[in-house]
């Protein structure tokens, strides 16, 4: 009798280690058939108690490692006209090139356009210059942007539509940016939008943008695409067409100027 008392209670004491075994069970996989992380439904019971799979390292990283925030998007809005008022930021004095003539600029942004991140502008434009196949690479062309009350030997200006028009002269488009005198015009609109059937980024664009006009100011006409499937001369109006070439933002190509036979398209002007 008292052997079967034992039995019995050793039958129990299985059950219910095998009960406890079903409440704790894990999927074999936290991966679907298709490879993507699926959320399991899990009892509050079994949340509660379960043990933690985690080593004591992965734990401790995932408790103390610093939450990075997420810059948001920018937002770029602005107004047909503007206030031809500027905000001319202020100078940087780290020198971009290693030879050449110096070139001395200005960052002006009119009033009535928000969502720039001037800093950040600033910085796109000197990192444009500086870049492995930029203007100032090659040793013919330094820059130095300076700041309110300094006479540079060109302005770099972001403006709206209208003003872009009033500076540029010529027939008005309210598209297109420009280059006149010692004035380098970025319009606004084109900063923000880029241009249909680029093939390229925004980002590729805008450098585009900036070694453009900065190139008439440096003395370069416009040039022709060299040939179908070819890169497109950065002194090419690739705003208005690429005529077989591809999008190319760059006046140095291989650590050589990249150029095609002077010219340019008939291209008409979209509508803004």
């Amino acid at each position: 009798m008292r052997r079967w008392t034992v039995v019995r209670t050793i039958g129990l004491a299985t059950a219910a280690v095998v009960a406890v075994g079903v409440v704790y069970e894990l999927p074999a996989s936290p991966l679907s058939r298709h490879g993507a992380l699926e959320r399991q439904v899990v009892p509050a019971s079994v949340r509660t108690t379960a043990p933690s799979l985690e080593s004591p390292a992965v734990a401790s990283r995932r408790t103390t490692d610093p939450v990075v925030p997420v810059k948001p998007a920018e937002v770029i809005s602005y107004p047909s006209a503007g206030s031809q008022s500027y905000a001319v930021l202020p100078a940087d004095p780290a020198v971009i090139g290693r030879g050449g003539r110096l070139m001395t600029f200005q960052i002006a942004i009119e009033g009535g356009i928000t969502g720039i991140d001037k800093t950040a502008f600033a910085q796109f434009v000197r990192t444009t210059y500086g870049a492995p196949q930029g203007w100032a690479s090659q040793g013919k062309w330094r820059f130095e942007q300076v700041g309110p009350g300094a006479t540079p030997d060109f302005r770099l200006m972001l403006v709206t539509p209208r003003t872009r028009d009033l500076i540029c002269g010529g027939g008005p488009d309210r598209y297109t940016s420009c280059r006149i005198g010692d004035s380098v015009v970025l319009n606004v609109a084109r900063w923000a939008h880029g241009v249909p059937n680029f093939g390229a980024s925004l980002t590729t664009y805008r450098q585009y943008m900036v070694n453009h006009e900065t190139g008439h100011r440096l003395g370069n006409g416009h040039e022709l695409c060299p040939g179908p499937g070819r890169p497109a001369p950065v002194m090419q109006q690739q705003t208005l067409g690429l005529h077989g070439c591809t999008a190319y933002a760059w006046p140095y190509l291989n650590g050589a100027r990249y150029s095609g036979r002077l010219g340019q398209y008939n291209d008409p002007v979209p509508h803004s």
